[in-house]
């Protein structure tokens, strides 16, 4: 097909000249001429390229810059920067270039729009590294993310172009990431369209099938509106308010989300749509109007008391203000109706957006958006965290529901749902969640793990003995809380590997080892370990002692005899953890990583003689060969057995359980006790004894790393005065 480049030529300035006048209102003095030269430099940067859909590519970051202007209202420097945004990445041009011909804070907007170069693979552990790339710029300047969404809201605009496999990772990727920013930042608008467009291509079927019952249903529920809202105009004229009133359908994906997730047909959705009400009136008196119009509706239609939601007296921390109630329409449905003011409006379909426009709302908005950028920033500050786990807790704390709770002294604390005591500990202050050791909600005493609800004061208890437990990380949900409690953790762990250091020293000066960086570097690769501080660690737990050292003596001195010994390693050398960062139980013949759950009916650790299961519908379990129901599996099941054996991996703790055996003694107690915590880093959970006529029973749940861990304290305890016997059991 002839390519009239004329005709391009005339199109692409004619769009040009939209997006000046969609951002003429907010242009001052000079700014036209600087998105002249962004557009010429865009223009000459992109000439020779293409899009999917044979287009010019300059299309793109015109649109891109009018979403900018025209949906986000943003002023010349974020249009400046949407013009160029892909100029770094795709084109000739540097960044270097750009600093240049535009400035410093053009150019680092720029940056953080730009993947990470070189990249070629999409995999999701890149695509989380560039998001938190544009997160990290974005916690500088806010106009990064802006930009960010203006760009992936064009590209699922014109989605249809590209091929199937494409369509699914850009648009499972707006769903997962980029809707809820958009939520975040208040731009329901750009989230509502986001959202229908990612449905649209991840599940067309339900999508169209929706948007046709939709259309099929429009006159029905026009003229339910319409009964529903002409008494209410009526009594609203009367009582002398400038209003619009109006039905707005809900989006196809939330119609889609509560089919799903309540488990009904499209039919038996009752709130397909929302009544609003847009009140025109002054800042001082949108408060009291708006409980006026409240009181008026809810004098005509009954209303659900516990479906009132107050957005007005303490907003969602997006900046989203609005009054909800669901009230009894006049043909026996419930219908949800949203009250607010025409600031009020704009502000939550535009968010950060109307900024320009409201400045005084701004203010307080702008203090909301600074906190919850601060909160980005704690996150990207947390020393090295894996992508794919950030973008989790990412999304976790930043797009959940909210809950507000207060201090003792009545100060609000907006945390997500699900939050609990814990959470709110390290929220305050990260050393009052480090030595937290309960709470005290509305004058209750409750546990760490205590789920805090709207409404709750809650009084933390601190001891300067308590430290972060392995289990804690279970025990929280915010991403500040677990990165706090992860890198207290790892400090622990330094502070322990000190003193393994020199007690390996001491240990490999009886062998006559030199204690020399290549014999610590050669023994790390004889244990097959990832780091020296692992094994300082593991020497100061006792998890490596004297049998090791010797057995690398040997190796040192007669390397290929050692080599041709050490044809089948035992279990426990293959010990280590069965949860964390990478998986650490190889499965099946040819020994691959697998996913897999560990049996609750025998509790595996690592260093246990085990086997793999595979069940109906929960994947491959692991059970100890000793396990009550091993027999019954191995042979009824067979032929689903797999085996299974542990890696050598990182250290954590694992929860075992003890029964203790013996004659009542005095202090008998005590010197257990003693003994389980003099022992090398052992948390115990919890512990009971029970005596009868001079005999006495004890079960001791504790945290231990492995069975080489295990053992030793068994050991131990076996030497206590009174002690006769001390077994593991199952718990379940």
């Amino acid at each position: 097909m002839q390519i009239d480049l004329e005709v391009e030529r005339k199109e692409i300035l004619n769009r040009y000249k939209l997006l000046i006048k969609a951002c003429k209102r907010r242009l001052e003095k000079g700014d036209k001429e600087m998105i002249r030269k962004a557009f010429e430099v865009a223009v000459e940067a992109h000439k020779e390229m293409r899009r999917k859909s044979g287009e010019p590519y300059i299309y793109h970051p015109i649109a891109v810059a009018t979403i900018c202007a025209e949906e986000m209202g943003l002023g010349a420097t974020g249009i400046v920067c949407a013009l160029l945004h892909d100029t770094v990445e795709d084109t000739d041009l540097t960044l270097e270039d750009i600093r240049g011909l535009f400035g410093e804070k053009i150019a680092q907007i720029i940056d953080g729009l730009t993947k990470i170069s070189g990249v070629i693979d999409n995999t999701s552990s890149i695509q989380a590294e560039n998001f938190r790339k544009v997160l990290l710029t974005m916690s500088e300047d806010i106009r990064v993310i802006l930009i960010k969404l203006a760009d992936r809201l064009h590209n699922m605009r014109t989605l249809n172009h590209m091929k199937r496999d494409k369509q699914m990772k850009i648009a499972s990727e707006t769903l997962f990431l980029y809707a809820p920013l958009a939520h975040r930042l208040g731009l329901n608008t750009i989230k509502t369209e986001l959202e229908d467009l990612g449905l649209k291509y991840t599940n067309s079927e339900a999508y169209y099938e929706i948007a046709v019952k939709l259309t099929e249903t429009e006159p029905e529920r026009k003229r339910f509106i319409e009964k529903f809202i002409d008494p209410l105009k009526e009594i609203l004229q009367e009582q002398g308010f400038n209003f619009k009133i109006f039905g707005r359908p809900k989006s196809i994906f939330s119609i889609y989300n509560k089919i799903k997730s309540k488990g009904v047909t499209f039919e038996e959705i009752y709130d397909l749509f929302a009544i609003r009400i847009v009140i025109d009136s002054p800042t001082e008196n949108e408060k009291s109007d708006c409980w006026k119009v409240y009181s008026i509706i809810t004098d005509f239609y009954h209303p659900s008391p516990e479906r009132l939601r107050d957005w007005i007296s303490t907003p969602k921390s997006n900046g989203y203000e609005s009054l909800h109630t669901t009230v009894m329409g006049p043909e026996g449905n419930w219908v949800e109706v949203q009250i607010r003011s025409v600031r009020m409006d704009e502000l939550a379909e535009s968010g950060y957006a109307a900024h320009w426009k409201y400045k005084d709302s701004a203010a307080e908005k702008e203090s909301k958006l600074s906190a919850w950028l601060l909160r980005v920033r704690e996150m990207l500050d947390s020393p090295d965290p894996n992508a794919l786990e950030f973008i989790d807790d990412f999304k976790l704390n930043l797009f959940s529901d909210e809950i507000f709770v207060f201090t003792p002294k009545g100060d609000m604390k907006t945390l997500p749902l699900g939050s609990t005591a814990l959470d709110f500990a390290f929220d305050i202050h990260t050393k009052i969640g480090e030595q937290c050791i309960g709470a005290k909600v509305n004058h209750k005493l409750v546990p760490l793990s205590y789920e805090l609800k709207s409404g709750d004061q809650i009084e933390i208890l601190t001891s300067n003995k308590q430290t972060p437990k392995d289990d804690w990380l279970k025990l929280v949900v915010t991403a500040r809380a677990k990165s706090k409690i992860k890198n207290s953790l790892k400090e622990q762990r330094r502070k322990v590997a000190q003193g393994g250091r020199e007690v390996l020293e001491r240990k490999f000066y009886k062998n006559k080892i030199e204690f020399t960086l290549q014999n610590i570097n050669d023994f790390i690769s004889f244990l097959k370990l990832p780091s020296s501080q692992e094994l300082f660690y593991r020497v100061a737990v006792g998890n490596v002692d004297m049998k090791e050292i010797k057995a690398f003596h040997k190796h040192k001195e007669n390397p290929v005899k050692a080599k041709k010994q050490k044809v089948a390693p035992k279990i426990e050398q293959l010990v280590t953890s069965a949860r964390g960062g990478n998986d650490m139980l190889v499965i099946g013949d040819d020994l691959q990583q697998l996913d897999y759950k560990l049996s609750p009916c025998c509790n595996p650790i690592p260093g246990d003689d085990v086997f793999g299961f595979v069940t109906v519908g929960e994947g491959i379990k692991i059970h100890r060969v000793t396990c009550p129901n091993a027999i019954k599996l191995l042979s009824n099941y067979a032929y689903r057995v797999v085996k299974a054996k542990w890696t050598n991996d990182q250290l954590i703790s694992f929860l075992a359980g003890l029964k203790l055996i013996g004659t009542d003694e005095l202090g008998l107690v005590n010197n257990i006790t003693k003994v389980i915590s003099n022992e090398n880093h052992v948390n115990m959970r919890s512990i009971s004894f029970d005596t009868e006529d001079g005999i006495f029973t004890g079960t001791i749940m504790i945290y231990v790393h492995d069975t080489k861990h295990l053992n030793h304290l068994i050991d131990n305890l076996k030497k206590v005065k009174g002690v006769n016997k001390v077994e593991r059991f199952d718990q379940n």
